[in-house]
């Protein structure tokens, strides 16, 4: 890290504030908290720092993927990359003088427009962290549209999305259940039939679910609909290819994580939080959304509008204080989306039910091996392994391949996307057998 400040510098600001040494400075932190016992190495010139990354770097292992579990690996087209990092929008900070922030404020309108067109729903903000927070936003908007406070979560959401809603609604007054799963992975719909009530705000669905498979939306947005609670989807924005669209089954608010659409894994993030909504809901939207108006000589100009947080309107206004837009991934996602058009996403789309049914069919093949195919998914699926799934990912890796996602004792959760070729699939399948 290059850190640009010298001792005297340091010691210039120490002065000014009125504090002999940093140490004095940080008093009210706990002594155990301040402790940073780093044992760096020697310093190296910025020639000797290249190499020796370069080195690590290089022992890498390389695997064949085939992890799904909220992050996806797909073909991202050389033009997103070449077009996102572009000077003009690389550099662009927060567009809140709309008159300097043209461009930006136009591919953000653009990114709204083709979410809304995707999952068929009204409106669309300009993006959130990922689709985690998006999903508690959701479920917080929910809460105060209806002003009730049971929260009804099918059990097949996303681990990591059940905590995020846990930490955003602990002291909300919201109280979360869960629903009931059938043991073909999917969620019982004929016990929340029994489970909703007029106490019910929400009903949160996930389709497909984090099991990969497909949900019977139609039949749960109208078990929600009958009490009047609402229905917050949670879907795959490449799954919408092929699937019905939020929007089809009426779904009050619909949510997603959108790295699946132009953004590399990057080990993990960023991510991109895309929410949409009913137009009747739109003022309980938080983050910010871009709309068209015109300028004094009637030009069109696009500005930031409906910025329900709190930089913006009274704190305890506010729908949401937390709501970090990602407009770079936003900017990736709407270049993804313009290049391939709806034929080719329904292409994408029909290549990863394709892949993995067709690797599926192989494992399947396999001695020991089950493949769970009571309910149709779309690019994952379960496998019982003979023995226990963290055993076999640690032998697969060996012969090259990240095996999939371990659900605990002998279930692994598999992906194929557009990026496993029938060769690889093959590959998959013989090294299965061989371990």
């Amino acid at each position: 890290m290059f850190i640009p400040h010298t001792i005297q510098d340091e010691q210039e600001m120490l002065h000014a504030i009125g504090v002999n040494s940093l140490e004095d400075l940080l008093q009210q932190i706990p002594a155990d908290l301040r402790t940073c016992a780093f044992h760096l190495p020697q310093a190296l010139t910025e020639q000797a720092l290249s190499a020796h990354l370069r080195e690590l770097a290089s022992q890498n292992k390389s695997l064949k993927n085939f992890i799904g579990a909220g992050c996806y690996e797909h073909f991202i087209p050389a033009a997103v990359p070449a077009l996102s990092s572009r000077g003009e929008f690389l550099t662009a900070y927060t567009p809140y003088q709309a008159e300097a922030s043209q461009g930006t404020l136009q591919t953000i309108y653009e990114f709204q427009s083709c979410i809304c067109a995707l999952f068929d729903m009204d409106v669309a903000t300009a993006s959130h962290y990922d689709g985690a927070t998006a999903l508690a936003e959701a479920v917080l908007a929910a809460h105060r549209v209806t002003g009730l406070r049971e929260i009804i979560i099918s059990p097949l959401l996303h681990p990591h999305y059940q905590e995020v809603l846990k930490t955003y609604t602990q002291h909300s007054g919201v109280t979360l259940t869960y629903a009931k799963a059938t043991a073909q992975g999917t969620l019982d719909v004929e016990a929340l039939k029994m489970q909703v009530s007029d106490q019910t705000a929400c009903v949160v669905l996930p389709n497909p679910n984090f099991l990969g498979y497909i949900e019977q939306a139609e039949a749960v947005s109208q078990i929600a609909h009958s009490c009047g609670a609402l229905l917050v989807a949670v879907v795959n924005p490449i799954s919408l290819g092929v699937l019905q669209t939020p929007g089809a089954y009426q779904a009050d608010f619909a949510v997603a994580e959108g790295q699946v659409l132009g953004n590399p894994m990057n080990f993990g993030g960023p991510g991109l939080g895309i929410l949409t909504a009913k137009k009747a809901y739109m003022r309980q939207l938080p983050g910010r959304m871009v709309g068209i108006a015109k300028d004094k000589q009637g030009r069109r100009a696009f500005v930031l509008t409906l910025q329900a947080r709190e930089q913006h309107i009274r704190r305890e206004k506010a729908a949401s204080n937390i709501c970090s837009n990602e407009a770079i991934c936003a900017l990736n996602a709407v270049i993804y989306l313009t290049l391939l058009g709806p034929q080719g996403l329904q292409e994408v789309a029909e290549l990863n039910v394709e892949r993995a049914h067709k690797l599926a069919e192989q494992i399947g093949q396999v001695s020991g091996f089950h493949v769970q195919q009571d309910s149709p998914f779309f690019n994952e699926f379960v496998v019982t392994c003979p023995r226990p799934a963290a055993e076999v990912i640690e032998k697969m890796a060996a012969k090259g391949f990240a095996a999939g996602y371990d659900l605990g004792e002998n279930r692994l959760l598999v992906c194929a996307t557009e990026m496993c070729t029938e060769a690889d699939i093959k590959a998959y399948a013989q090294a299965l057998g061989e371990i």
